[in-house]
């Protein structure tokens, strides 16, 4: 069985970092992944998905000091649903990505410009491009002089 949640986003908030009794660290945040899409009209529409982050261990401690809102990452995790009630009783859902990697997607003078690093933030060594969005206008069909044969 696969249970692998991968998305690239944006930090909707600094994550929020807790020690359990335990002495675990837990950190939580959101991140908004966009989609673009045209409509009936025409016209280019975005539609913004926000997912709930939880991090656990070192995993947190380093997201407290690496990520701040509006930070690009790329991130894999677990989706998970737990159970809760709520003060008078009732049962509540929650769904949340439990990540196991990530990674920041800034651009390198950026992050030396804040004091953080760049790189994998579960450990590896491999430094991810920055997403840029590119438009691209429609070539115009070639002229006979342009064919290759």
């Amino acid at each position: 069985m696969i249970n692998k949640v991968i998305l690239v986003g944006n930090l909707g908030k600094d994550p929020e970092v807790r020690h359990l009794e335990s002495g675990s660290a837990v950190a939580r945040f959101s991140v908004a992944t966009n989609e673009n899409y045209q409509d009936r009209n025409g016209e280019w529409q975005t539609q913004t998905e926000w997912h709930n982050i939880v991090c656990w261990r070192g995993l947190a401690e380093r997201a407290e000091k690496m990520l701040k809102k509006g930070s690009l990452i790329y991130l894999e995790g677990k989706l998970t649903t737990r159970k809760w009630q709520d003060k008078d009783g009732n049962d509540k859902y929650t769904t949340e990505i439990v990540a196991r990697t990530y990674r920041s997607m800034e651009r390198r003078e950026n992050a030396m410009n804040e004091g953080t690093s760049i790189g994998s933030l579960s450990g590896g060594e491999n430094d991810f491009p920055t997403v840029e969005k590119s438009v691209s206008t429609p070539a115009s069909p070639p002229q006979d002089d342009d064919l290759p044969f």
